[in-house]
């Protein structure tokens, strides 16, 4: 059974979520333990900016999976489940693969999302916490949104929070050329920000906690601060972003307020949980967003794509329910592979012992034969099992086990 719990931008706010965010070296220890404590065959932890989701392979007993996360994270379920969504099975499945493909992002059919799906599986399998239920879902929804980024164009649909942001200022007339701007934080979606806004023309800098050669990534034509130093640079900035992962805030109400710029400042906040004391919005002078503040309504420009979109993930998703409607069957299928290949190794006893080998290397060679001709019969008998219905690849194995219960070929003397 396929489970999942989560909270996203639609059921919860900033606050809510950035007490369910992980850190990246907190991910592996949450899996272990999660997986341990509920037992489960596998399970897969998906956390961003903008939702958390656990996914778990388990048999059919149903623990309250919010009930177990709380206990990780120490806090009282109750206090949360309002702000959470379950989904079993169909349900969780439909909603993974239009998720991976954006369109269950705060931007509609933004890019980001399916490079963090597939990190997320890249992490379970790194610990070894994901199981075949899980891995085939998650691989299939992933080739399912690339076929959707390859086929269907979205209005912006390359759009991601920064973009979306930049847009919005630039429509209120905030144009970003020759603008002093900061990025507080250098990882991932940080460098993604400094990029974006020096495209467009403004001069940025980004926080570093360290100068050491390679230990740092900052963008072409970007400077760079340590971080330490950031509130000397802060008053003379036009734009602030924070998009770093720490627990903390980056950006404090005191230290703001005793800046005094003489010029209006945006102050926007990727972060999750909230890099900057919401209170620095009542100081006057300061603008302060947060990543909710950006969104994108699927308009009628993008009612086609949606449909064809919809038409692909259909049809990935029925893929993905043919694998599982026959996965009972590929303990057979190893089975006929095994026994296959032994048949063909038979076949060949005689012609292989009129050659010049030793008793070894005659060995080695039958165990080759006998790994390659099973890699050729499994490779057919999924190819049958993609192109036929269900029932008829069944009779396709009934057929070829009964082939195989019968005499096999005995090695000549």
């Amino acid at each position: 059974m396929i489970r999942m719990i989560g909270t996203d931008h639609t059921s919860a706010s900033v606050n809510v979520r950035s007490i369910f965010t992980f850190r990246k070296n907190e991910i592996q220890e949450a899996m272990s333990w999660l997986k341990i404590n509920l037992q489960a065959n596998g399970v897969l932890l998906l956390a961003t900016c903008n939702r958390m989701e656990l996914w778990v392979d388990m048999d059919d007993n149903h623990p309250d999976l919010l009930e177990y996360l709380c206990r990780f994270k120490q806090v009282n379920p109750e206090d949360y489940r309002s702000g959470f969504v379950s989904r079993e099975d169909k349900a969780a499945i439909e909603h993974l693969f239009y998720l991976t493909c954006g369109l269950r992002s705060a931007i509609l059919a933004e890019d980001q999302i399916l490079t963090q799906v597939k990190d997320a599986l890249t992490a379970a399998r790194m610990g070894y916490f994901t199981s075949s239920t899980l891995e085939v879902l998650f691989r299939t929804a992933i080739s399912a949104a690339k076929k959707v980024k390859t086929k269907v164009a979205f209005t912006h649909a390359d759009a991601t929070a920064i973009g979306q942001a930049v847009r919005m200022l630039e429509a209120k007339g905030f144009s970003l050329e020759g603008k002093t701007c900061m990025v507080i934080g250098n990882g991932e979606y940080g460098r993604l920000a400094a990029e974006t806004l020096r495209r467009r023309g403004a001069d940025v800098t980004v926080t570093v906690r360290q100068y050491h050669s390679g230990m740092v990534l900052i963008p072409d034509g970007c400077k760079q601060i340590h971080y330490g130093e950031k509130m000397d640079l802060f008053p003379h900035c036009d734009l602030v972003v924070s998009a770093t992962t720490s627990p903390n805030y980056t950006i404090y109400y005191d230290k703001v307020s005793l800046c005094k710029p003489d010029h209006p400042m945006v102050l926007i906040d990727f972060a999750v949980p909230g890099g900057s004391e919401p209170e620095i919005a009542n100081l006057p002078g300061y603008t302060l967003y947060d990543i909710d503040d950006f969104r994108t309504e699927e308009g009628e420009q993008n009612r086609v794509a949606l449909m064809q979109a919809s038409a692909i993930l259909e049809e990935k998703m029925a893929e993905f329910d043919s694998w599982q409607n026959t996965k009972d069957l590929f303990p057979r299928i190893d089975t006929i592979r095994e026994q296959g290949g032994r048949d063909v190794s038979l076949r060949l006893t005689k012609p292989l012992k009129k050659l010049p080998l030793t008793a070894e290397e005659l060995e080695n060679l039958h165990g080759d034969i006998e790994n390659a001709s099973g890699k050729v019969i499994t490779k057919l008998m999924y190819l049958l099992r993609d192109s036929l219905d269900e029932e008829s690849f069944r009779k396709c194995v009934e057929a070829l086990e009964k082939a195989y219960t019968e005499e096999m070929p005995e090695e000549a003397p």
